[in-house]
């Protein structure tokens, strides 16, 4: 007699008849995996439901199948191809409103399905970061453009978190284009007429629609190519289709110099590059007061004029560590980690005890004495034996002045660190969360690489575009959270093990990389905030830098670690393992071998609380300094 399906089972089958129910496919295949939620070569994957299907995620799980199937039945690839604009910004927005349109017009009826659809809202927008924007310049246009849209196709108010993000920016937005987004509603089940008033849209927020692009686009509409705007990455909770702080509405273009980086290429497996850690002999533009250049500088005539580019967003990720890895691998895997552990520990724990007695000895801890409630005070317990009718006394300690700080560690997780070089940086970064954890002091601890290697499902959508020039960045991002800042070492110590894992790591964009660990601290309450960066070399993404204009990563990298050096409240600090990072970074170390990484990470962070924190000046002007949507 066979066994029961499992719940989850269960819930895995109900919710692959409603995804093909919705597509109009009965012959859809649906799968589930680790790679999902995403639409390709019309096969539905889907991320592993979890094993109480009655628990909240299940509503975003379902919301995420839901869009997908809508997509399916109410959005042509081919027409999507031929009216998207060229501009990135543009084509984001774009991007974004046609998704609010499918899911608008595929749940008129279908109260449950909008239900679930506003649950995956909620979780990806909160994944991203977006929900605990509370600057209008931070709030991404095209999320908030697209909530507008959701607002008018559906007739119903976006949700709270995600209302008061576009409540923000409303005003603006009404004023700028209110009357163009009323007439969306006219034609909304038509995909063409839609995206043709779309572009109306587009103009009055003084986006360029650009002319299409064309017919010719794609070799055959009717081949399954994947649509190089399916939403993979927006569906998921744990994707990022609009990295924390909206960097990607404010897409930069790089010099129209189509020349390629040539770098020195490391051995590796045949079809994968290596991370080559290239020089860069370029400075990038010298920065000015008041200049953003990480996101956007202005012209004398107040055009703005773009500095760096995104290509397409739509396949990138920020993802939880657990999300990669079933929670048997990440157990072997961390066995694995717990296997070096036991070799290094007695130098690293050294190194960190040294650095946690150095801590503590700064923080002049002290007691208040004959309080009404806290911790009883022992040594007064004698006066209950004199005057029993004596009330109890108590103390507690006084502030630790490091309970107000957050550190944040950015791993490399390029392919060039692979072996040593990541099993120590793991390690370090494992033991100094745990010690640093014991001061009060919170540790976040993130990983940057790529999803693919050369371009991935971003280079596909840009060979099915045409190949138009100067596309800008040319991969899909891979951000990874190891250990939130407020989650207890206890419970992330076991996704250190994912950096063990083979395939992990590939390729690396710094730049991008940095301005999402950094806009992550800004969105902290702690009063100092530290961004520690471990690298071996320079940026590295072979298909970005074939299309676009020499060391146009490196550029890029230049241009935001000014703007932060110079700009903002955060403390950044860079240690470069066999490569000179003291190029780029005014305060950084060069260690030759990878053994000295311990050393180098508790000294450089003793050093920091050493020292007087890095005073506001102009540092805390950066937000207030960035575009407004409504300018």
């Amino acid at each position: 007699m066979a066994a029961p399906d499992t719940p989850a089972e269960t819930f895995k089958r109900a919710l692959s008849h409603a995804a093909r129910a919705l597509a109009e496919q009965p012959e859809l295949e649906v799968l589930f995996g680790t790679d999902g939620p995403r639409l390709a070569n019309g096969v539905l994957t889907l991320p592993h439901p979890p094993r109480d299907p009655s628990v909240p995620e299940s509503a975003s799980l379902r919301g995420q199948a839901d869009r997908l199937a809508l997509r399916l039945a109410n959005h042509d690839a081919a027409v999507n191809a031929r009216l998207r604009p060229v501009d990135a910004t543009a084509a984001e927005v774009f991007d974004a409103v046609e998704q609010a349109r499918v899911e608008a017009v595929g749940s008129t009826a279908l109260a449950g399905v909008r239900a679930n659809m506003t649950a995956a809202l909620l979780t990806r927008l909160e994944k991203t970061g977006a929900l605990r924007v509370n600057d209008p310049d931070r709030v991404p246009v095209s999320e908030a453009v697209a909530l507008l849209v959701r607002e008018r196709l559906t007739g119903q108010r976006t949700p709270d978190g995600a209302g008061a993000m576009l409540d923000l920016v409303r005003e603006p937005l009404e004023l700028k284009a209110g009357r163009q987004i009323d007439a969306l509603s006219e034609v909304a089940a038509d995909q063409s007429a839609f995206a043709a008033r779309m572009r109306e849209v587009l103009r009055a927020l003084d986006l360029d629609p650009g002319d299409g692009q064309g017919e010719d686009s794609a070799d055959d509409p009717g081949d399954e190519e994947p649509d190089p705007q399916e939403p993979e990455a927006q569906d998921q909770p744990d994707e990022d289709e609009e990295q924390d702080g909206g960097e990607g509405d404010q897409s930069m273009e790089g010099s129209a110099d189509d020349q390629s980086s040539e770098q020195e290429r490391d051995s590796r497996p045949e079809g994968a590059p290596a991370d080559p850690n290239g020089d860069a002999s370029e400075d990038g533009p010298e920065l000015n007061e008041g200049d953003q250049p990480n996101r956007q500088q202005t012209r004398d005539d107040g055009r703005a004029v773009d500095l760096y580019r995104v290509f397409t967003q739509a396949y990138d990720e920020v993802v939880d560590a657990s999300d990669l890895c079933d929670p048997m691998e990440l157990d072997r895997l961390r066995s694995l980690l717990d296997g070096q552990l036991a070799v290094l520990s007695s130098v690293v724990s050294r190194l960190a005890n040294k650095l946690q007695r150095r801590l503590l000895a700064q923080q002049n801890r002290s007691w208040i004495f004959d309080l009404e409630e806290g911790v009883l005070d022992t040594a007064r317990l004698t006066r209950i034996v004199t005057d029993p009718s004596a009330p109890l006394s108590f103390k507690a300690e006084s502030e630790s002045p490091f309970r107000d700080t957050v550190v944040t560690l950015l791993l490399d997780n390029s392919g060039s660190m692979r072996g040593r070089p990541i099993m120590v940086a793991a390690v370090c970064a494992d033991i100094l969360a745990r010690t640093l954890e014991r001061c009060g002091v919170k540790v976040e601890i993130l990983g940057f690489t790529t999803r693919a290697w050369k371009g991935g499902q971003s280079r596909e959508a840009w060979i099915t575009a045409g190949k138009p020039a100067n596309p800008g960045r040319l991969n899909d991002l891979r951000h990874i959270i190891y250990k939130a800042a407020d989650a207890p070492w206890r419970r992330a110590k076991k996704n250190l093990g994912l950096m063990m894992r083979e395939g992990l790591l590939k390729e690396n964009i710094d730049g991008e990389a940095l301005l999402w660990a950094h806009d992550r601290l800004l969105a902290r309450t702690e009063q100092r905030r530290i961004l520690m960066v471990i690298s071996d070399g320079s940026p590295v993404d072979d298909s970005t830098q074939s299309a676009n204009a020499a060391l146009y990563l490196d550029q890029h990298l230049r241009r935001v670690i000014a703007d932060i050096e110079e700009r903002s409240p955060v403390e950044l600090l860079a240690i470069g393992i066999g490569h000179d990072v003291t190029r780029w970074y005014r305060r950084a170390l060069t260690i030759v071998d990878v053994e000295q990484l311990a050393g180098a990470m508790t000294e450089k962070l003793a050093e920091l609380f050493e020292s007087e924190p890095a005073g506001p000046s102009r540092a805390q002007g950066r937000t207030r300094g960035r575009r407004r949507i409504a300018a």
